[in-house]
């Protein structure tokens, strides 16, 4: 059984991020944890992530995000042919439950899907649903990993939509993937487009026999680089990792929320499925940019080589 947290909604603050003085714009998050073992088909997968999807709107989630490539084990540690027919289109069966069930619960759903473009283009794309059941939004992970156990490139097209953001009555969303959330061109190109909060499901985790000190390490640096992306940007950030063994990764759960001020303000359990809930007072936005000013003193006139992929010594 899949564990929730019970969090309150916070006091009104004294000001909102574009609700003008002495209002509060909270919006709760429903962030969906959970196992995909390799024994499990996506029909099973898919019935794991619905339940645990009503229990966050049952909670007052406005918003609810799943975890990366949530219908399947994460195939990627292998390169096989055979895993393309894990893909789907979009607008498809998925997706199509999925709005069908966003319109039921009357939630905005973000959801992490393996894409069929076309015979031959796959990509690793996010979905963003609203209440009257379409999709309003879709992103694209443009950086595609390759590494032992992470062989993304085999599978996936690097994205072609941009930096997106989605508009929602709650708060303005930015959706990115996994591997873009190392990279600070990401969020900051996605936070100047407007985004108050941050998206990113994720599959992260050990490899068997790596060391205390190297997981420990691994899963601080994970923290550290999104809780950046918040204070560099003024934003909310929420992270969705998944949980259990496959095959030779032991993925580290952990997914949080954290606030324009760097402070996690919900985190989940590292081993056990969870609805984990957050209330993002987007007063706080206003509040921490004012303190500190970053978008006000960027020096947008010197960071021409930022475009570059390597700047050689003069």
């Amino acid at each position: 059984m899949a564990k929730s947290n019970r969090s309150p909604r916070r006091s009104a603050a004294t000001s909102g991020a574009s609700g003008g003085a002495g209002k509060s714009r909270v919006v709760r998050l429903g962030l969906v944890q959970h196992a995909c073992p390799p024994s499990a088909g996506k029909p099973a997968n898919l019935k794991t992530a619905v339940a645990m999807i009503r229990d966050a709107a049952g909670q007052g989630a406005q918003i609810v995000a799943t975890q990366e490539l949530f219908m399947s084990s994460y195939f990627c540690q292998v390169e096989s042919d055979k895993l393309f027919a894990l893909a789907e289109t979009i607008p498809g069966p998925t997706t199509d439950t999925l709005c069908a069930l966003a319109k039921k619960l009357r939630i905005h759903l973000t959801a992490s899907l393996f894409e069929k473009r076309t015979a031959g283009i796959h990509h690793n794309t996010s979905v963003m649903i609203d209440p009257a059941g379409k999709i309003v939004g879709k992103y694209r992970k443009m950086h595609i990993p390759d590494d032992p156990r992470f062989f993304e490139k085999y599978y996936f097209t690097p994205g072609d939509l941009g930096w997106q953001v989605q508009e929602t009555p709650h708060a303005k969303t930015g959706m990115l993937v996994c591997w873009d959330q190392w990279y600070p061109e990401a969020a900051r190109l996605t936070a100047l487009r407007g985004a108050q909060i941050l998206f990113y499901p994720t599959a992260i985790g050990w490899y068997h026999k790596e060391t205390p000190f190297d997981r420990a390490q691994q899963i601080d640096a994970w923290r550290t680089i999104q809780r950046s992306h918040a204070i560099a940007n003024g934003v909310f950030v929420a992270a969705i990792n998944r949980v259990g063994v496959e095959d030779e990764l032991e993925f580290w759960g952990s997914s949080f929320v954290v606030d324009p001020g760097g402070v996690v303000i919900a985190e989940a359990s590292g081993k056990e499925p969870q609805v984990l809930l957050a209330d993002c007072d987007l007063g706080r936005i206003d509040e921490i940019r004012t303190g500190w000013p970053f978008f006000r003193d960027r020096r947008i006139d010197a960071y021409g080589d930022v475009v570059k992929r390597f700047v050689d010594p003069a």
